[in-house]
């Protein structure tokens, strides 16, 4: 029987990420933290022997807004609705340095072992809304790798798209632009085709989290499949959800879902995708510290146990490329 394999990706953005939600309206606080907590994760990702891909929105690469504007691309996303664009949100707010720029947490996630830099795209792409084309989300791609290399001296890998929006005409794109490696969604169908949500999908979504809903989590790599100029797409099971403050029975029934989901990955042989934000544990940082502990303490004891191993993305996707050459 295989070896069960824990993976986490880590969908790092700050306020690129959710800007078209909370406009101006955001505490700073939120960010401060969760810029205070990376190293915090960082260090215990280590000491753990953990592997975690951070799929890293291509901006926070930028020290400044002179730098931000010399990688941007030239041919900018044109959303029909204006607010999902990143430089239509600038014209309107301006840079603030403390929530758009962070490359001294990227200089750290490239010093720690087993951490891998991936990609988040450039400016938060979204891939399937209305008005956008395959050039710009290529562009997009495009300044990304840029930065990565000419400032950090990487080629990235790994990618996420933002929201989840899984264009699959764009797959291709991907792949020219070096990116063998795609997180896909959980299989369930309350996951599936993100861009159009509905009260159905969040409620059953949310109600996934803390009950048995959907179908498990979990699944055999052999499931993972290679297409032809195509990137391989490693599904995530789970999204681990910002803690509730002053719910504690919800919270452990939350957390509770996820070590159970791990354990039962550990002894079938199968692959756990665990996912979030880091900016997720900016409200409670100290309960969402000890969760993670948790979540890691019991990763070091199916690893004694029944061998668990940890991989990020790029990992699980050279297992399955190695599988492939052995079958052929």
């Amino acid at each position: 029987m295989p070896l069960g394999t824990l993976t986490i990706s880590l969908d790092f953005e700050l306020l690129w990420g959710i800007f078209d939600k909370v406009g101006t309206s955001y505490e700073p606080s939120y960010f401060r933290n969760t810029r205070d907590i990376v190293p915090d994760m960082l260090q215990k990702f280590a000491k753990a022997g953990v592997q975690v891909t951070w799929a890293t929105v291509g901006m926070l690469f930028a020290e400044n807004e002179e730098e931000w504007r010399a990688f941007s691309p030239s041919f900018l996303p044109s959303y029909r609705d204006r607010k999902y664009s990143a430089y239509e949100w600038i014209k309107k707010h301006g840079i603030r340095p403390e929530v758009h720029f962070a490359p001294e947490l990227i200089q750290q996630i490239l010093e720690t072992p087993g951490q891998e830099l991936g990609s988040h795209s450039y400016a938060h792409y979204y891939t399937l809304m209305r008005g956008q084309s395959p050039e710009q989300f290529r562009q997009d791609l495009q300044a990304t790798q840029k930065i990565a290399k000419d400032k950090f001296g990487v080629k990235l890998e790994s990618l996420v798209f933002p929201r989840n929006h899984i264009n699959e005409l764009y797959l291709g794109i991907c792949v020219e632009e070096g990116y063998q490696y795609v997180r896909g969604n959980p299989k369930n169908w309350f996951w599936q085709e993100t861009q159009h949500e509905n009260l159905s999908k969040k409620f059953f979504r949310s109600a996934d989290c803390f009950f048995q809903v959907g179908t498990r989590t979990s699944y055999d790599l052999e499931e993972v499949k290679i297409f032809e100029n195509e990137p391989i797409i490693i599904p995530a099971s789970r999204i681990l959800r910002p803690v509730i403050k002053g719910n504690v029975l919800m919270n452990s029934r939350r957390l509770g879902r996820i070590l159970h989901e791990m354990e039962f990955a550990a002894k079938h042989g199968e692959v756990y995708h665990l996912w979030w934000h880091p900016h997720n544990f900016g409200k409670d940082p100290i309960a969402s510290l000890k969760e993670l502990d948790q979540i890691l303490g019991l990763y070091k004891k199916l690893n004694e146990t029944y061998g668990m191993q940890s991989l990020h993305m790029k990992g699980i996707g050279e297992l399955v490329e190695k599988r492939k050459l052995i079958e052929m």
